[in-house]
């Protein structure tokens, strides 16, 4: 494995899957994440065969890996309104399946909010919810199944307001202990998890994070890292990216991030809203990249 962490981006997959790699390509980026269908909708569109081939062909010529997808930003899996609960593992099962076929790490997705109740009340149901999800992947799938992998499947840390789950590393660590199955695994969003009340921006502060991280979760269930600067401070519970080295993490808190000894095998997806307004960009990728200690 290179020593060098990999960078990459969130990229548009518009009008066919494999043309997120020429859009990587494009800005730098050496790992992607991206949408399968709109992610404000339950659509769960469909790709074919052809299209899935030519993904993964894609996928190997251009060297770019991993690949994730993230979920559409409806799922909830507390929710206590049963149709939601059902559209929410319906659409993940849909996910899991693509990545499967797209030969793809996983999909991210967002827990969503428990609406008031708390945490300990909608536990249960969301550890049932992955139990299906986990247990109906890559089954009746279109292609031989020889040639598809096992995605994981991985929960978002967010900001914590609003009752939204993964505020707090103890609750995705319970949930991956009742979960109990390999292929679930977790993200942590820099800006969800500064705003979350954990300190990224300073040294003492990053060591303490993944201290905790490591003690609820375990450090060998991180999967990927979202790397996005924050246009509002510590513990602010707020949701707002902001690019690399113009938020309240910086440029030095980035640049302790992707030097980690600890961190330095996970790769890292951009969420920025870019210095020209359109998403991960080429300066912010090379903004990072400048910053590895080699």
């Amino acid at each position: 494995m290179s020593s060098s962490p990999k960078i990459g981006a969130h990229v548009s997959a518009a009008f066919s899957l494999e043309l997120s790699f020429e859009r990587a390509k494009k800005i730098g980026a050496e790992c992607t994440q991206i949408f399968i269908s709109p992610p404000q909708q339950w659509l769960q569109t469909k790709h074919g065969l052809e299209e899935i081939q030519r993904y993964r062909k894609a996928q190997i010529e251009s060297g770019t890996s991993p690949n994730f997808i993230h979920g559409t930003y409806l799922i909830n899996l507390a929710t206590q309104n049963y149709e939601h609960l059902k559209k929410s593992i319906n659409w993940l099962i849909y996910a899991m399946n693509m990545a499967a076929q797209l030969q793809m790490a996983g999909v991210i997705f967002h827990l969503g909010s428990h609406k008031g109740i708390g945490f300990e009340k909608c536990l249960n149901q969301i550890v049932k919810a992955i139990h299906t999800i986990l247990a109906t992947v890559t089954t009746n799938l279109p292609i031989d199944q020889n040639a598809v992998t096992k995605p994981y499947l991985i929960l978002e840390t967010s900001a914590g307001a609003g009752g939204n789950i993964g505020g707090r590393f103890e609750e995705l660590g319970k949930i991956l202990k009742a979960v109990s199955d390999e292929r679930l695994k977790v993200c942590l969003d820099t800006q969800h998890t500064f705003t979350a009340g954990y300190d990224l921006a300073s040294k003492l502060g990053l060591e303490k994070t993944l201290f905790e991280f490591n003690k609820e979760i375990g450090l060998k269930n991180l999967a990927v890292i979202h790397l996005n600067d924050s246009k509002t401070e510590l513990a602010s519970q707020k949701d707002r990216h902001e690019n690399i080295g113009e938020g309240f993490i910086g440029t030095k808190g980035f640049a302790r991030i992707i030097n980690h000894p600890k961190l330095k095998s996970i790769p890292f997806i951009l969420e920025v809203p870019g210095f020209s307004g359109n998403g991960p960009d080429r300066e912010n990728i090379q903004m990072l990249k400048n910053l590895v200690i080699s």
